[in-house]
């Protein structure tokens, strides 16, 4: 009862019309990004960030949030019309939905995705709401030594399934911690790692790495590829994209499978919507009773994928929300957005700040909503819209890019770290290194630095504090077991690892 009286006032929050505006503009600003290849939800979050700082952190959230499972069915489009992915998670998507265009069905394609895309949003939305309170309510029982098994757990994880290369993700991993060590030592307050700079005794924020690493990277790496996009033809009109019922009943149970999939493979970091896309492409091509039709235009082929990625994004905001620990890049981005209003992600921020956690929720509802019917209405437009600004969208992602970062803290050594690390992140793309770890090392290695510290102070020194104490062994056993298993699982495949750096 108190779950549904919290969640009516998180509606009341969502519809007001400043956030019901913020809503309608992150859907459509996503699906857009989602929809224009190379950019991705990471990437405009990013971009975006600094723009957010004078909506208050309700408003932020909802736009960044609407911005991020937009995406999920914008990259759709590109993957069903011009055999593109927009986004990694939409790769899936393409196996089955580009067929279909070429049989003339591309409208049946992206109707079924947006059908598809509303049903594990709305899900996933419903599985953040039933586990996310408990989940906070369990950690206000962990002390610093959980705190900082968690968070190593957590690195883990998105280092062991981020790419083929433990290694190179190991190295990712370090350099983000070496990132969060930079400034003041948080005992003592001596300088560390600054090189006498004094830009740096403040430490390296968030903002300009996020956004040199996902937004300006992009840029350089648009400047080498040289591709015609060449859209399929079809009729998108409302009545050719609009599924009929018989087509939906053969792919519900689908899109359920799906649902459940996105949701609890979300829950883990360094998964979330691509592998659960694949997951859910996976157990559908297995049980059906026409498997030889998957890659040939199968519906249960596009149903799938596209509900699993959008319910992954649901699952994701449990672990950020209720842990303050992010699972993904993006919403590593939603986690610094959080603590740039000076709100505390974690089991305290149920009850620290209801309008912003409900509100958000309720906004999810409203956002899966816009979605299908924006998706099943103009698709026609967004098509359109794609063809006409991807001409002018690097410039427009360089100024602003300059202008939110510069402004976030009127500091142009921030815009020269923004610049720094998009090279940065151009040579670590290169080189095959991923981003993502060294992106939730910064994040995560300051409050795991002060957890460390704590534990140790509480145990005189002691590290046995770890191991001696259940949970917290715990966690460090299943750090262990990610850092083994995805190898065991990769020879097994015949997957080159490429350690050799």
């Amino acid at each position: 009862m108190e779950t549904l009286q919290l969640l009516l006032h998180g509606f009341a929050v969502a519809l007001t019309p400043e956030n019901l505006m913020l809503c309608v503009i992150g859907v459509v600003a996503g699906t857009l990004v989602g929809a224009l290849p190379g950019i991705g939800p990471a990437g405009a979050t990013a971009i975006l960030l600094p723009a957010t700082f004078k909506l208050g952190p309700g408003g932020a959230l909802i736009l960044l949030a609407g911005i991020y499972y937009g995406t999920q069915y914008g990259g759709t489009i590109t993957s069903v019309l011009m055999r593109i992915p927009g986004e990694s998670a939409s790769v899936v998507t393409m196996f089955d939905g580009n067929p279909l265009a070429k049989q003339g069905k591309a409208g049946l394609a992206l109707g079924l995705a947006a059908i598809g895309s509303f049903v594990g949003g709305t899900l996933s939305i419903i599985g953040l709401m039933l586990f996310g309170p408990p989940l906070a309510n369990l950690a206000l029982m962990l002390g610093p030594a959980e705190y900082f098994s968690l968070m190593i757990m957590a690195l883990s994880l998105v280092s062991a399934f981020t790419g083929t290369s433990l290694v190179r993700a190991l190295i990712s991993m370090i350099f983000g911690l070496l990132l969060a060590l930079v400034g003041q030592d948080v005992m003592t307050g001596n300088p560390r790692l600054t090189f006498g700079m004094t830009g740096l005794l403040d430490g390296i924020d968030f903002l300009p790495v996020g956004v040199g690493l996902f937004g300006l990277c992009e840029i350089i790496r648009s400047f080498e590829k040289k591709r015609d996009y060449e859209i399929i033809k079809a009729d998108l009109g409302f009545f050719k994209v609009l599924p009929t019922f018989a087509q939906i009943r053969e792919t519900l149970g689908s899109m359920l499978r799906g649902s459940f999939i996105g949701f609890f493979v979300g829950l883990f970091p360094g998964a979330g919507p691509t592998v659960s896309s694949f997951l859910a492409y996976g157990v559908e091509q297995r049980i059906s009773k026409t498997p030889e039709k998957f890659g040939h235009g199968a519906l249960q082929g596009v149903a799938a994928p596209e509900t699993a990625n959008n319910a992954a994004t649901g699952g994701q905001m449990v672990p950020m929300l209720s842990l303050g620990l992010p699972s993904s890049p993006t919403t590593a981005i939603l986690l610094a957005s959080l603590i740039m209003f000076g709100l505390k992600p974690g089991p305290t921020l149920f009850s620290d700040a209801p309008d912003v956690v409900w509100g958000l929720m309720a906004s999810m509802y409203i956002g899966n909503v816009l979605l299908v019917v924006i998706n099943l209405g103009c698709i026609p437009l967004i098509v359109m819209l794609m063809d006409r600004i991807k001409g002018y969208l690097p410039l427009v992602i360089l100024l602003l890019s300059v202008i939110g970062v510069y402004g976030y803290r009127n500091n142009i050594f921030d815009v020269w770290t923004m610049l720094t690390f998009a090279v940065i992140g151009y040579g670590m793309r290169e080189l095959k290194i991923p981003e993502t770890p060294a992106i939730l090392g910064l994040l995560l290695g300051g409050p795991a630095e002060s957890s460390l510290r704590q534990a140790l102070v509480l145990s005189d020194g002691s590290l046995s504090i770890f191991f001696t104490r259940p949970i917290s062994a715990t966690f460090l056993v299943l750090t262990v077991i990610s850092l083994i298993v995805p190898t065991i699982i990769l020879r097994k495949k015949g997957i080159e690892t490429e350690d050799e750096v």
